[in-house]
């Protein structure tokens, strides 16, 4: 990207979360898992950024917008507990992972704030026989940042 697709971009993210409180950044990394993530939900909203690893886009997209959907009234997200209304799909974790560690992931987020700081959790998932990372017989290649056990 040149100079002025970046500054586009910037402006896109911005817009969006002046309209909507939060931009969604989906990121295809090729060869590594593809991963997606939030900007602007710990400003708005005042909940933590999350952070999602391995899963197509609308599927990223629709658990971003229901977590926001449904922690934002209420000002705080359970960490390290099964969550099983956040989809219709499969039960998740959400686990607390450092900025910092992020940092190569988020770089809108790291714009977005510069140098102020943000909380980020990871949405962990199941693979397709209901496994989590951290059970024998996982079977995904979900890119886990934070410190998982469930």
């Amino acid at each position: 990207m040149d100079a002025n697709q970046i500054k586009a971009y910037h402006d896109k993210v911005d817009d969006t979360i002046r309209r909507h409180g939060y931009h969604v950044t989906y990121v295809n990394a090729g060869a590594e898992p593809s991963f997606c993530y939030s900007t602007g939900v710990y400003k708005t909203f005042g909940i933590p950024e999350i952070f999602i690893s391995s899963l197509p886009p609308n599927l990223s997209g629709e658990l971003v917008e229901q977590y926001v959907s449904k922690f934002k009234d209420i000002g705080a997200v359970p960490v390290n507990q099964s969550i099983h209304d956040l989809s219709d799909r499969f039960p998740v974790y959400l686990i607390n992972t450092p900025m910092h560690d992020l940092k190569e992931y988020v770089l809108s987020s790291v714009r977005f704030y510069q140098g102020q700081g943000c909380e980020y959790v990871q949405l962990v998932y199941p693979d397709t026989a209901g496994k989590f990372p951290d059970e024998a017989g996982y079977n995904y290649d979900q890119v886990i940042i934070g410190r998982f056990k469930s």
